[in-house]
């Protein structure tokens, strides 16, 4: 059967912009294979470390164990990383300890800022803020106030213990030991863990500068 050579001229033209469309039409995208991912830092470094998915949020330590050593009240200092919740002791440029901290809460907030450290006490208690208990020795109040809430008639207050006190203002701002979250949890003290902070507390002296930002 012969097509009108009219009918013809008018296929060609659809027929080319059909073709047309299919060429341009690239391959859908490869479906993702949900690898793992893989660190791309030697092990043990300190940029495998901070590259790892679990961090900052992680409570692991990094050390590198040379730099620590060589560390001493001399030349350290310490940067406190707010967003990060991280602390980390420096010698020079060189990280020698990076440990996780916990700063103030909302309302409490830990003032940024560059401090020295004007007192170190390795026993210290708060004098605001601790616990209430009553006169049968019970804790009737575990997160107290004392320039807010009453001790009872024959109860006491206790002040948190904050041993390995490093005073930062003369307010009272401190980087010590105290429970760790991973979220701003404090009154605006800087907490650490015991095993991070007594290290630090023997690298640093008084004058020591700490920049918290």
């Amino acid at each position: 059967m012969k097509f009108p050579r009219l009918y013809l001229l008018l296929a060609l033209p659809l027929v080319a912009l059909l073709l047309a469309n299919c060429a341009s039409k690239q391959a859908p995208p490869a479906p993702t294979s949900g690898a793992t991912y893989v660190n791309p830092y030697p092990a043990g470094t300190y940029r495998h470390f901070t590259a790892e998915r679990a961090y900052p949020k992680t409570y692991r330590v990094w050390r590198n164990l040379p730099v620590l050593a060589r560390t001493n009240p001399s030349n350290s200092h310490i940067c406190i990383d707010l967003a990060k919740q991280r602390g980390l002791l420096m010698n020079g440029k060189e990280v020698a300890m990076d440990y996780p901290i916990c700063s103030g809460r909302e309302g409490h907030e830990t003032p940024p800022g560059e401090y020295t450290i004007l007192e170190m006490l390795v026993e210290k208690q708060s004098n605001i803020y601790g616990r209430i208990y009553d006169a049968e020795d019970n804790c009737v109040l575990p997160d107290a106030d004392i320039t807010k809430d009453q001790v009872p008639e024959g109860g006491r207050f206790d002040g948190a213990p904050m041993r390995y006190w490093m005073r930062l203002t003369n307010d009272g701002v401190g980087h010590h030991i105290a429970p760790v979250r991973r979220y701003p949890a404090s009154h605006s003290c800087i907490r650490g863990q015991a095993e991070p902070i007594t290290i630090v507390y023997g690298k640093v002296k008084l004058g020591t500068k700490v920049s918290v930002q």
